[in-house]
């Protein structure tokens, strides 16, 4: 912020800045050197308050006009966080932390604030100044950080199944109700336990079907096959179905060694050969079903996640390139 943009009157009240959270619990003499060393911060509608990363040595309590906080995108634009109202405080829990702000606020009226410090001001000079006022400033900000942080823990397991259906339909691909590979990717270090399968299936001739009779055919058997593997983890009782790329689908499945996970991937290969066929239609023949099912066992095949990743995928697309409808470990070792 820059301080030339405070400006001191005596027409306006400071005293708001007394009934913050922050100053609430202080004594009256307290309360009277805070609002002797607060000033007033005056806004042309679009000036900026304050820039992410700039630290935040001073809070807000707004008397006219709006404010918006937003954050500024990679690509120039910018989301919207929040907007504040008259009464409102800007900037306290920031200014208790000592921290830096992680987002831009500016004018969305013309706007008047209430600032502490006031112009020319630091928490430094005023720590001279009164220091056991200032101590009591900081111990009253240790009490407000507590005091918001069990709120937010309290608020977190209240909410619990809340949070985690949204968490659940962030990662949920629209289409078949399977995790998205971006789960996986931001997941993966929290639910990987030894030994964990990863297992990767590919429907064979699906561009044919496509082409032959539309995307919603495609789309049909999409939900058909992502049924299949939902239904195998409904009976583990643990691992997550996901759809990784366009038709490549799988599973990750924890406390999973090389005999469960062949075992699994026996019952996948043939479950998907079991659907029931898209029936002949005039001048189309009968589509069946056949998939190309990868698998590797993590950390037993390979130690680095990422390469068993990789290394699955690959040869995923390998082997079905070469004609599919098999099962392939990832070391090469075909299951009969």
């Amino acid at each position: 912020m820059e301080l030339g943009k405070v400006h001191t009157s005596h027409i306006f009240d400071t005293s708001p800045i007394e009934k913050t959270e922050l100053f609430s619990s202080l004594l009256e003499k307290d309360l009277a050197y805070i609002n002797s060393r607060s000033g007033i911060l005056q806004l042309r509608r679009g000036a900026r308050l304050f820039s992410a990363g700039d630290k935040a040595e001073r809070f807000f309590v707004l008397r006219e006009g709006s404010v918006r906080i937003f954050k500024t995108r990679p690509d120039g634009g910018e989301d919207d966080l929040a907007e504040f109202d008259p009464g409102d405080t800007i900037g306290d829990f920031d200014f208790a932390r000592g921290a830096s702000y992680d987002a831009c606020a500016e004018a969305s009226a013309d706007t008047v604030l209430i600032v502490f410090p006031g112009p020319g001001l630091t928490m430094d000079m005023l720590a001279r100044e009164a220091p056991h006022t200032v101590s009591r400033i900081l111990l009253s900000s240790i009490v407000m950080l507590t005091s918001r942080i069990k709120t937010t823990q309290k608020t977190i397991v209240e909410n619990i199944s809340w949070i985690h259906e949204l968490q659940r339909r962030a990662y949920e691909d629209p289409g078949t109700g399977l995790w998205k590979q971006s789960f996986l990717i931001d997941e993966i270090n929290r639910i990987l336990e030894e030994p964990t399968a990863l297992i990767m299936l590919k429907p064979d001739r699906f561009k044919a079907l496509v082409d032959a009779r539309g995307h919603g055919a495609g789309d049909e058997a999409m939900v058909r096959i992502a049924m299949v593997l939902k239904n195998i983890t409904r009976k583990l009782g643990r691992g997550w179905a996901l759809r990784f790329k366009s038709n490549e689908v799988g599973l990750l499945i924890t406390k999973c060694g090389a005999a469960l996970a062949e075992r699994i991937v026996r019952e996948l290969h043939k479950a998907i050969a079991g659907l029931d066929p898209v029936p002949e239609e005039p001048g189309l023949p009968e589509f069946r079903f056949t998939g190309t099912v990868v698998y590797g066992i993590w950390p037993e095949d390979e130690p680095k996640w990422d390469a068993l990743f990789l290394g699955t995928y690959s040869l995923l697309l390998d082997t079905w390139k070469s004609g599919g409808n098999t099962i392939v470990h990832l070391e090469r070792t075909s299951v009969p």
